[in-house]
């Protein structure tokens, strides 16, 4: 298997799913140790490594992740929903003979989670969601910052409306320091992380991964997470911990209340002081929680 510069193992693979698309998937780590799916955020895709390593190693947890329709390696869906993914998910934990498994969820990555929670609730042993993203209103819109709230603005007007923003916004993103610049508004409680080269290195990698076949996947994904999910919320039975920043410009603190406040069985935590990235600097705490939880 590929090591990466830290000693992290990890493992490529495609799986043809049932209508014949492609779905790109990785396990990152040991292949003894537990698993644990994991949805990046938007965009982002499967070599979005996470930072501190040594957390893997010190838990022994590996993750599973995989490209979403339109990102990276897999295959475009156009017109889906964030529901439709919990059946390419199902397909990866049945290729792999995974029975039940516990799920964390970042940003965009937290409506999918939520998702195979609802529609398969056998599949999933516990839930965490991350700095999840959750429907505004005008109020929290106005609230939004840089691309964030032209995205809002464009998803409001439809499909051409925001993939003409997502190919202007991906040609920003995919030069050196795009991702600086497309977040140059940010609040000081995230730009810290803009200034990390070790942070920068790692989203740029998966960011272009992601984007490297056109901006059409993320202007898929925008507008599944703007319109109906296609579940609701109080489907997902769950235990579930939504770990939220109450400095977050890209999800405002009150939407993700709001979102959270639908879920039967939810801690809500909050990290004060924090930004839409302090996930970075949580990493051992979320997965700690999130197998405490987990069925043995």
């Amino acid at each position: 298997m590929p090591i990466t510069q830290t000693g992290l193992i990890y493992e490529d693979g495609e799986l043809r799913l049932p209508d014949g698309r492609i779905l790109a998937w990785r396990w990152w780590g040991e292949p003894t140790w537990t698993p644990v799916l994991r949805l990046q955020g938007t965009p982002g895709s499967r070599v979005g490594l996470n930072l501190d390593p040594e957390v893997q190693r010190a838990l022994h947890v590996r993750y599973l992740m995989a490209d979403r329709p339109g990102f990276g390696g897999s295959t475009r869906l156009p017109g889906r929903n964030v529901a439709g993914f919990a059946e390419d998910l199902v397909a990866l934990l049945d290729h792999h003979r995974l029975q039940r498994v516990p799920v964390v969820g970042g940003s965009g990555g937290g409506p999918h989670a939520l998702a195979i929670a609802a529609r398969y609730p056998d599949r999933v042993s516990a839930l965490s969601v991350i700095v999840g993203y959750a429907h505004i209103d005008a109020a929290e819109a106005g609230r939004l910052l840089g691309v964030n709230a032209a995205g809002y603005a464009a998803a409001e007007l439809g499909w051409e409306a925001n993939y003409r923003l997502s190919v202007e916004a991906r040609a920003s993103m995919l030069v050196e320091g795009g991702i600086a610049n497309a977040l140059s508004d940010a609040r000081a409680s995230d730009k810290a992380f803009l200034l990390d080269p070790a942070w920068k290195r790692v989203a740029q990698a998966s960011i272009s991964e992601a984007l490297r076949n056109g901006a059409e996947g993320w202007a898929d994904e925008n507008m599944a997470l703007h319109r109906g999910w296609g579940f609701k919320l109080e489907e997902v039975q769950t235990t579930v911990t939504w770990w939220h920043g109450d400095d977050d410009m890209n999800v405002p603190l009150s939407a993700a209340k709001r979102a959270a406040g639908g879920l039967p069985r939810v801690d809500f935590r909050v990290w004060h002081g924090e930004g839409h990235l302090a996930p970075t600097l949580h990493h051992a705490e979320i997965i700690r929680e999130l197998l405490s939880r987990s069925d043995p």
